[in-house]
């Protein structure tokens, strides 16, 4: 009876709670060796620089789906919505979260495939990232057959949660290449490592927060934002992303590695071809900058001179949509009565297409 994104918040918390203990190691270990002549890290006196690599991965791999997950839990609350069906798959999606969970905690090394480590490990962590990609499919799998049929209304939240489906598609299916260990001796860090990342951290964090705002917008203002508004901000922010990263993995391919000062020390890249290139990316990106513009000033008139917002706008089912909008202090007057699950939409012979959570049925 719990929706997905309580779920996924869950997780992540016990994912952070999990993973950041070495990363605090390591950053005391980094602090006695600059200032109390240790050498965790130091060869000169028997260290390892590359203990600090596996310490920081080890809680930055696990980070990546500290910050996944909720994201994909408010991608799962509006799809439903927007597209009046079922959650497919419910116990599946939930199944699979910890699957990830688990698994993001021995795919660290895939970062240092050419940091030094025995290609032997290497090997194994190949392995291990292939793995991880297999619940996150068939979570993706569950969320594209939950549109499948469905009476899909194209919202501003709506938009934001498509984009962030094929836009993470594409990061997730790039990641499968840098997994390979062989493959990624030739893409690390180069641009296609830089495109890969931003398919994946874009989606989690900008279109994330973008998509929970624009659906969560009335309910926290009690006013609604301007759609016509929110639809220009929509594609002039995701037509422009896709401009300035999808060529970046044409440079990576080309060869062009990170953080160069100047081309003309390397002259296969210096070519005009492929200055056109980072020329029409950094075109792409001062064009998205600019819609930037139009969000903040929907969201800051929106949130003063918008459209009183009902309280249930999206004829939702979850219980913060059962209260005025904004919510008054503590929510809930009384503790209220949870008798389904949260994406019950569409249920035959009953007149609305919703069922609130709090709402009794006949037999209750």
């Amino acid at each position: 009876d719990i929706p997905i994104a309580v779920w996924f918040i869950v997780i992540a918390v016990i994912l952070f709670m999990a993973s950041v203990g070495p990363l605090i190691a390591g950053a005391v270990m980094l602090f006695m060796d600059q200032r109390l002549g240790t050498s965790f890290f130091l060869p000169s006196g028997g260290g390892d620089p590359l203990l600090w690599q596996h310490l920081f991965w080890f809680f930055g791999h696990p980070e990546v789906y500290v910050v996944l997950l909720p994201t994909l839990g408010i991608v799962a609350d509006i799809i439903t919505v927007f597209s009046r069906k079922k959650l497919f798959g419910y116990r599946t999606v939930l199944y699979t979260a910890f699957a990830t969970g688990g698994l993001s905690f021995v795919v660290w090394a895939h970062h240092q495939f050419i940091a030094g480590i025995d290609p032997r490990m290497a090997n194994v962590f190949v392995v291990t990232t292939v793995l991880i990609s297999i619940p996150l499919a068939e979570m993706m799998f569950s969320y594209i057959a939950t549109l499948y049929g469905g009476s899909i209304e194209l919202k501003t939240p709506m938009l934001w949660a498509l984009s962030f489906l094929a836009a993470f598609l594409i990061g997730g299916v790039t990641g499968i290449y840098l997994g390979a260990s062989a493959v990624d001796v030739y893409f690390h860090d180069s641009y296609f490592v830089i495109a890969h990342f931003h398919y994946t951290f874009f989606p989690i964090t900008i279109i994330g927060m973008f998509a929970a705002l624009t659906f969560w917008f009335p309910k926290m203002f009690g006013r609604m934002m301007n759609e016509t508004l929110g639809k220009i901000h929509f594609w002039g922010t995701f037509i422009p992303f896709n401009c300035i990263f999808l060529p970046l993995f044409f440079l990576g391919l080309a060869g062009q590695h990170r953080r160069i000062y100047n081309y003309n020390h390397f002259p296969d890249l210096a070519t005009q071809e492929l200055q056109n290139i980072r020329i029409f990316a950094t075109v792409s990106l001062v064009v998205m900058l600019i819609f930037q513009l139009v969000f903040i000033y929907n969201f800051f008139v929106s949130m003063f001179k918008g459209e009183k917002a009902p309280n249930n706008p999206w004829n939702a089912n979850t219980l913060e949509w059962t209260i005025p909008s904004p919510p008054p202090h503590g929510n809930f007057k009384t503790l209220p009565t949870v008798y389904r699950g949260a994406y019950e939409y569409s249920v035959p012979g009953r007149e609305l297409d919703y069922w609130p959570q709090n709402e009794p049925s006949e037999e209750n």
